[in-house]
Order: C-alpha cells, then structure tokens, then sequence
C-alpha cells in the first residue's frame, strides 16, 4: 500500500500543480448549482432536499469525468513516460491503483465542495440528513466507477480524444439503461428477465434508489465490483500493451 499511496500522492500533487484541475472544480461547482436551482427547480418543489442535485449528478460526472479519465494512461503512453512508470519499484497493478485512487481522490474532493448546498436546504428545512449522507457515499462510488471505466479505456489508446470518446460512448450506456422509456422497448423484444439484468448493470438504477432513500447493500456492492472489475482490466490491457 505504500507504493499505490506514494503514486496517488504524486498524481494527485500533479492534479493541482497546473490550473487545470481549479477550472475542473469551478466548473463542477457551477454546474451542480446551476443544475440544482434553475434545472431542478429548488424553490419551486418547496422541499428541502437534495434530489434535484443527485438526480443531475451522473450527468455532470458524464461530461466532467471523461476529460479526467482520459489522460490516466493515453498521456502516458503518447509521451513515452510509461515506461519510466514501469522502471520504478512498483507492480502493475500498484500502478493502476495508485493513479485511480489520485484521480477519485480528486473527483471525491470536488464533491465534497458542493457542501453549501447542504447546508442551503439544512436552513430553509428539515431534511433527511441521514438519506444525504448515503447520496454523497453514492456519489463518491460512482465517481469512482465513472473513473475506473475511464482509466480502463484510457490504456487502449495513446489518444487522448479517442479514449474521451469511447469512456463518454460507455458510460452513457451505463447510464442510458437504467431508465424506464429504454427497459420499456428493451422489454418488448427482450426476455423479461434479461432486461431485469440489463437494468441491474446501470449506474442510474443502482445510484437513484440511494438518492431515494432505499439503502440497500447490493446497490454498494454493486459500484464496487464494477470498479474493482474495470481496474482489473486496465491492468490486463496495460499488461498486454507492454508485452507486445
């Protein structure tokens, strides 16, 4: 664990040496108060809650989290200093772990600076705190399988735009097959319980029954195996990458 630490801290050091990683969470900021009160409807809906925020949240990850993702290995690779990554006295899988753990770290960082709005609906009301706690938790897990499908495509490819491409095409489809207008065409040429596990794989179906307040283990499970999954095969790909 030393090693996966000291790869993450030197990631993460490397996140917030260039401006770039402040427009990233200005932009998140804005975006996710901007989705809240005008898209949402905060004061209209006269409830004080936080729906409106982690109803929009897989979608700011959508287009906010691919630009992250892809710069994990596709940079490396172009710029050659994957092989200096190689050379140092760390494992493959160390590696992959290290630079993941940096960038949800960060992503998880950006999260956690939407806390104004928590503190928004605790002065206008009365909310469910404990439901909001578990929406963050999900918010934080599915960064983290945003990132770790990303970080896995991102190895394909020593193209930036390509591995933004195909990490934004995937996660949509993670995304898009959770909600009930697709399940419902799925389901007229598809055996029901195929569709039923169809539905069981998107981020959307799993993330909006904690938002609802439904806790349950599976839904956390879920984001887990997805990520460990994901990280697996980025460290196959890279494995592959470097033998040939």
């Amino acid at each position: 664990m030393n090693a996966v630490m000291t790869i993450a801290r030197r990631e993460l050091r490397s996140y917030f040496a260039t401006p770039v990683a402040y427009v990233f969470i200005i932009i998140f900021l804005v975006m996710a108060g901007w989705a809240t009160f005008y898209v949402g409807r905060f004061y209209e809906r006269g409830q004080a809650d936080l729906v409106p925020f982690f109803s929009f949240l897989p979608w700011l990850y959508l287009f906010l989290i691919p630009p992250l993702a892809m710069r994990l290995w596709a940079e490396e690779r172009r710029s050659g200093s994957i092989e200096l990554l190689m050379t140092l006295p760390v494992t493959l899988p160390q590696a992959v772990l290290g630079k993941f753990v940096a960038a949800w770290v960060f992503t998880t960082i950006a999260l956690v600076l939407t806390f104004p709005l928590w503190i928004t609906v605790n002065y206008l009301g009365d909310p469910d705190n404990g439901v909001i706690v578990a929406s963050y938790l999900g918010g934080i897990l599915m960064a983290g399988g945003f990132l770790a499908i990303g970080s896995a495509l991102s190895a394909l490819t020593r193209n930036q735009v390509i591995a933004f491409i195909l990490t934004i095409v995937t996660c949509f489809v993670f995304l898009l097959i959770g909600y009930e207008i697709v399940l419902s065409v799925l389901s007229g040429v598809l055996p029901q319980p195929l569709v039923d596990a169809i539905a069981s794989l998107s981020f959307n179906t799993h993330f909006q029954s904690i938002v609802k307040g439904v806790i349950d283990l599976r839904d956390f499970v879920y984001f887990l195996l997805l990520i460990g999954f994901f990280l697996l095969a980025n460290a196959i790909i890279l494995d592959m990458k470097k033998a040939s």
